[in-house]
């Protein structure tokens, strides 16, 4: 039986939360990238907390309030509560928050995503279809674009009829029904692969990498396999270790000796997006970017290893 983390979103709209033209670091080209929100992880590090949840959510920008506590006036019962001169929304509130949107006259609480359905996100893809030569073309990322997992099947059967190239950015943490669904529609596989000893993986993200670490199997023994690069987000004292590092590329060598794998740089600036949405970040403000000599020693470890194919910054 499938874990409720597992099971996809079945909507007939996607929840977007942002879509960002001109992107060059999301797959060769330009390209668009649709960010669809709900994702089964929880990662400390998170680069995208706005995205985390699979539901529609208010957020509050405090650069914008005008502290006249309108929201407040007009809330629902058990909706917000009003402290430290701004509001914090309820989580567990099952309704909608148009009176608060509404309700605001600055615009200081919107919502986080926006619905789309099918035809009106291929219109929004087709809008820059003439940039996408050379390569380019739309890369799904998130949250995790397998959690509206029906959806993004057909959006890709429509982004493969209009001729434009297909990526996506996930962990794989899906069924594997999906999963064979969307393996013919897709040009280009970013899959992270975050930390590889399923105690601390779970530790870091709530969920264990058995699953995800079968699901590269699957993929890198499939026709599929020269489609992928796998990922590791390099993060102080979580993931950037000799030992994950290490770990990660035996298991890759082991299955598909020419397998494209990346580092990513450690990237601190997300932790500023935590308080817009009332979650803590969960790693020390203290630790900065790895400068070119850390950087090398990651890579010169994945090279001593043994694999060769090392995508380098």
């Amino acid at each position: 039986m499938k874990s409720l983390k597992e099971l996809p979103m079945k909507i007939s709209k996607a929840l977007v939360f942002d879509i960002k033209r001109f992107a060059v670091h999301d797959g060769a080209g330009i390209r668009t990238t649709v960010f669809f929100k709900g994702c089964p992880l929880r990662c400390k590090w998170c680069q995208n907390p706005e995205g985390l949840s699979p539901k529609r959510r208010p957020i509050y920008f405090k650069n914008s309030c005008i502290h006249c506590r309108r929201c407040e006036q007009f809330s629902r019962e058990n909706q917000m509560r009003y402290e430290n001169d701004r509001p914090y929304f309820n989580r567990k509130y099952t309704g909608d928050f148009d009176n608060l949107i509404k309700a605001c006259p600055a615009s200081a609480i919107r919502y986080d995503s926006e619905e789309y359905d099918v035809e009106q996100l291929i219109e929004k893809i087709k809008e820059d279809k003439v940039f996408f030569r050379d390569n380019g073309g739309v890369t799904f990322s998130g949250g995790e674009p397998l959690m509206q997992g029906e959806f993004l099947v057909e959006i890709l059967k429509r982004c493969k009829v209009e001729g434009i190239h297909t990526a996506i950015e996930t962990t794989m943490f899906a069924s594997m029904d999906l999963i064979k669904k969307v393996l013919p529609y897709l040009d280009l596989i970013y899959i992270d692969l975050k930390v590889f000893d399923e105690k601390l993986h779970e530790e870091y993200t709530q969920v264990s990498s058995k699953k995800i670490k079968e699901r590269i199997r699957y993929i890198l023994e499939s026709e599929h396999k020269d489609k992928v690069i796998i990922r590791t987000p390099l993060i102080p004292s979580m993931s950037a270790t000799d030992e994950n590092i290490t770990s990660i590329t035996k298991f890759l060598i082991h299955i598909y000796p020419e397998v494209k794998y990346e580092l990513l740089n450690y990237n601190p600036l997300a932790s500023s997006k935590y308080e817009l949405v009332d979650l803590e970040y969960g790693v020390n403000i203290k630790y900065k970017m790895f400068n070119k000599e850390e950087m090398q020693h990651f890579y010169d470890i994945v090279y001593q290893a043994g694999l060769k194919n090392l995508i380098k910054e």
